[in-house]
């Protein structure tokens, strides 16, 4: 099965170039019916996006970005306490799906809007792209102590190394 986004294609992060502090950001396709039916995007989409993706990679913006197969295809774990409730999908309200994902790592949320405005429409028709912050280990304070943080970049070297 190819990436509707990539191709299949993932690339390392984070960006070793940035001498500011770089900002990473969650770009979210949202998913539409045509995604949910499982309707495959056209030669010509594929093409546009790969050549979008190509910017992003030589602009160092792209740390990875993959399509998604549609909610009939997944779950949902809800949590109340120590229960756990597996719900398959499809899930009713597509508006609230995501159908695809890039991660970035630009400078501010204004550089990565900007990136996205430069995307092709990424469904046939009407489509909606959502931009959130990825939390950085800053960002959780003195919750986030040293023995944590270092966990926390031990185990993502092991995730690494185990690709």
């Amino acid at each position: 099965m190819y990436n509707r986004l990539t191709s299949g294609r993932v690339w390392p992060g984070p960006n070793p170039n940035f001498q500011d502090k770089a900002m990473r950001f969650m770009v979210m396709v949202k998913a539409t019916k045509d995604s949910e039916a499982g309707t495959m995007p056209s030669e010509q989409l594929l093409t546009e996006m790969g050549n979008y993706n190509e910017q992003l990679v030589k602009a160092g913006v792209l740390l990875a970005g993959e399509g998604l197969h549609p909610s009939s295809k997944g779950a949902r774990v809800k949590f109340s306490g120590t229960q756990r409730t597996v719900v398959d999908g499809p899930f009713a309200e597509t508006k609230e799906l995501v159908a695809g994902f890039w991660l970035f790592e630009v400078k501010s949320k204004e550089e990565a809007i900007e990136w996205v405005k430069r995307c092709p429409n990424p469904m046939p028709g009407p489509s909606e792209i959502e931009i959130r912050q990825v939390f950085e280990a800053e960002d959780f304070g003195a919750e986030f102590t040293p023995e944590l943080r270092e966990q926390e970049e031990r185990l993502r070297k092991q995730a690494s190394a185990q690709r």
